[in-house]
């Protein structure tokens, strides 16, 4: 496969974020009225608008350490019990004028319909699409949230609600702000409750029958076929200082540099994979590993988080990881962060059957974006693509 081919087909979703934020942007839903008081605010237009900030290729630059310096006002404001927050979708046919750049619009929405796309967000959104949601849907997630956000005449106000790992939840709140300094006064009213955990929590079991209606609104960095979270762009596109990763703007830029240090014809014809093999599939995936006597076409590497540290991290440097034709993803708990790095390293990606989505890789094709790999027969999957 040539490296252009490569470059694009693993770059390509970028596009998909900038689309959807300049299509949405000159439509706002407004809520209906209580007690004479115009209410604005729409969970799906906060999805939108925060998936086309970040993925589109003007992000703000943000440093891990400074956030340390906002100050976050941790109330939140009490809000009218019988309010509803109505669910609205449309679609614009025109681009909003929002910077020099020049948005090019498919065919699809030139003839009045909602891209392709789209049916990710209306499907994620589509339990409340005709009952709405209620103040009482949104606090029945709080025995299972993390934290709340509500954000208010353009002011963030958030409460933690349980622990969290590590610094999830301030990254994404940051991920939050960086939205309204994107977007000054874009960014609706909004009430929403927050999971920062590995596995989504709304279990579509749980709402059948009379109770199909009332299903509980969930941001979570992913979703499943079996699950009802309503998915949103992870922490570490903000940062994940703990690990040494930067921002995804800062670290973009160092993986383009890395892709430049070896062509793709002259990388090693191997699969390449390292991360820790202890959670879900992935203890088989070792098993891939090329040995004296038999050779898969993979390096599988066990990461030492503990080793590494010791070392500055200098041994996880995302940037120096594409030395190989091929890359490995395999899901750990369940989705892996790990996903966007592999994409971006201009490597064929090898796709072990994944189990979780999250907010782009719905739309991520076979064969074109990634080669796909059976789990139950990992190692001649991966020594078939290889050879």
């Amino acid at each position: 496969m040539e490296e252009e081919n490569i470059h694009h087909a693993n770059h390509g979703y970028l596009l998909h974020g900038a689309r959807i934020c300049s299509v949405f942007l000159s439509k706002m839903v407004e809520l209906p009225m209580k007690a004479g008081a115009p209410v604005r605010a729409s969970i799906i237009f906060f999805l939108i608008l925060l998936i086309g900030a970040f993925i589109s290729l003007h992000w703000i630059d943000v440093v891990p350490l400074a956030i340390s310096d906002i100050s976050l006002q941790k109330t939140i404001l009490p809000s009218n019990s019988s309010d509803t927050y109505m669910v609205g979708i449309n679609c614009s046919i025109t681009c909003p004028t929002h910077s020099s750049a020049t948005i090019k619009l498919d065919k699809s929405s030139l003839s009045g319909t909602c891209p392709e796309y789209f049916r990710w967000i209306h499907q994620d959104l589509n339990p409340w699409k005709e009952k709405g949601i209620t103040k009482e849907m949104v606090e029945s997630a709080g025995s299972k949230s993390h934290m709340r956000i509500v954000v208010v005449n353009g002011r963030v106000y958030w409460k933690k609600l349980r622990s969290v790992f590590q610094t999830r939840d301030v990254f994404s709140i940051w991920g939050i702000l960086q939205l309204l300094r994107l977007y000054p006064g874009k960014l609706p009213d909004l009430d929403i409750m927050f999971q920062c955990g590995d596995k989504p929590v709304i279990q579509k079991s749980d709402y059948g029958g009379s109770n199909a209606n009332n299903v509980t609104p969930m941001f979570h960095y992913c979703g499943s076929d079996s699950t009802l979270d309503i998915v949103f762009p992870d922490w570490s596109f903000w940062g994940w200082p703990e690990i040494h990763i930067k921002p995804w703007e800062a670290l973009r830029k160092d993986l383009e540099e890395g892709n430049k240090r070896v062509k793709w014809i002259d990388r090693m014809p191997y699969a390449y994979w390292k991360g820790n093999p202890r959670v879900g599939f992935r203890n088989e995936l070792l098993k891939c590993n090329l040995t004296d006597r038999q050779d898969w076409g993979a390096h599988i590497y066990d990461l030492n988080w503990e080793l590494a540290r010791k070392e500055r991290y200098e041994s996880t440097d995302l940037a120096k990881q594409c030395t190989h034709r091929y890359k490995i993803y395999i899901e750990g708990n369940a989705w892996s962060v790990s996903e966007k790095y592999i994409l971006a390293c201009d490597s064929m990606s090898l796709l072990v059957t994944p189990h979780y989505y999250d907010f782009f890789t719905r739309s991520l094709l076979p064969s074109i974006h990634y080669w796909p790999i059976n789990e139950n027969n990992m190692c001649k999957s991966i020594k078939s693509a290889v050879n």
